[in-house]
């Protein structure tokens, strides 16, 4: 059995990452892990203490409905899959981590495809992942705007 990491920000990308996977990659007796890294507030010093309360519940409740649909798409397409948040500063770091912590097979992760000078500038987390992992990562690229 393969334990597969797919990273999940809430992004088209990400879904379009998972749709790849099960349409092309998904064997019987996978089981996907889904791993979110959610924005967190708790260590927000300029934001008044209500304002960080309130954008800590809206980010709740993203997770809660990305959780929702991601494990009704898994139920739809026949895959064992479960949902885990790992909240962390740095995502890349949190996915390579848990990958290696949890013995999984590979990762898959979507990317929005930036320019090497925006790379650059904004940091990449499919590319961090890409280069620390010590697992496979398959990168799914984004798919041209319909």
């Amino acid at each position: 059995m393969a334990k597969v990491v797919i990273c999940l920000d809430g992004s088209q990308y990400a879904e379009d990452a998972y749709n790849w996977y099960v349409q092309n990659f998904h064997q019987a007796g996978n089981k996907v892990l889904f791993l979110h890294s959610p924005e967190s507030y708790i260590n927000a010093t300029t934001m008044s203490p209500g304002r960080v309360l309130e954008c800590q519940r809206e980010a709740d409740a993203k997770t809660a409905e990305l959780k929702a649909k991601f494990i009704s798409k898994a139920n739809a397409d026949n895959v064992e899959a479960e949902f885990v948040v790992e909240s962390a500063e740095k995502p890349g770091h949190a996915i390579c981590e848990f990958a290696q912590k949890h013995d999984a097979t590979f990762i898959v992760t979507g990317t929005r495809g930036m320019g090497k000078l925006r790379r650059t500038l904004l940091g990449s987390v499919s590319d961090f992942v890409v280069h620390h992992s010590h697992v496979p990562v398959l990168v799914c690229r984004h798919t041209k705007d319909k």
